[in-house]
């Protein structure tokens, strides 16, 4: 006996997933950002035990600026994955993805606006990643950046050269299905 299973049952599947992420990175990036403000702010003592149980009261106590600078870009990495599921849940909502003419101006849009999200969040996470090393140089002790959520800024560029490729492609798609529907 085989199990056929859909695309449209796939999508659903992913739809769901996809919100799923979006809120926990939601949360996750929301609680980095109170944190910060709230430790920068009103109480440092918090930065003890950061959101997530890290301890950024090395690099509050090392410069208090340093510590708005780094949690501001580990803010900016979440705020950048989840305006990039956002996208992915608002495609497979609108039903702006049509199996049968995947080829249009909508999923080009999409895929660029992925890389160009995939190449930022890649630039941020490096920046972010660097800085820590720096802060770790100067005696600073910093938590590891995976936990930090800013870790694999090369998977990320990587990532987004491979999107900006398959854009590239899905606008020739788009170019020979106009000319086909020309010729018709």
């Amino acid at each position: 006996m085989e199990i056929k299973i859909s695309t449209k049952q796939i999508l659903n599947v992913l739809y769901i997933l996809s919100w799923l992420i979006f809120v926990g990175i939601c949360i996750d990036t929301g609680g980095v950002l109170s944190n910060a403000i709230y430790a920068f702010f009103f109480n440092p003592v918090i930065a003890q035990n950061f959101w997530s149980g890290l301890d950024l009261s090395s690099l509050f106590q090392f410069d208090p600026g340093y510590f708005l600078v780094e949690t501001s870009l580990m803010s900016i990495v979440g705020i950048m994955k989840a305006i990039m599921f956002y996208l992915i849940i608002k495609l497979i909502h609108d039903k702006k993805l049509n199996l049968l003419q995947p080829f249009s101006n909508e999923v080009r849009k999409f895929i660029f606006n992925l890389a160009f999200l995939t190449f930022g969040i890649g630039l941020f996470s490096s920046w972010a990643v660097n800085y820590a090393e720096w802060f770790e140089s100067k005696g600073v002790i910093m938590p590891d950046s995976n936990l930090l959520k800013i870790d694999g800024a090369g998977v990320w560029l990587f990532m987004s050269i491979v999107l900006f490729i398959i854009a590239q492609i899905f606008k020739r798609g788009i170019e020979i299905q106009e000319e086909n529907e020309l010729t018709v």
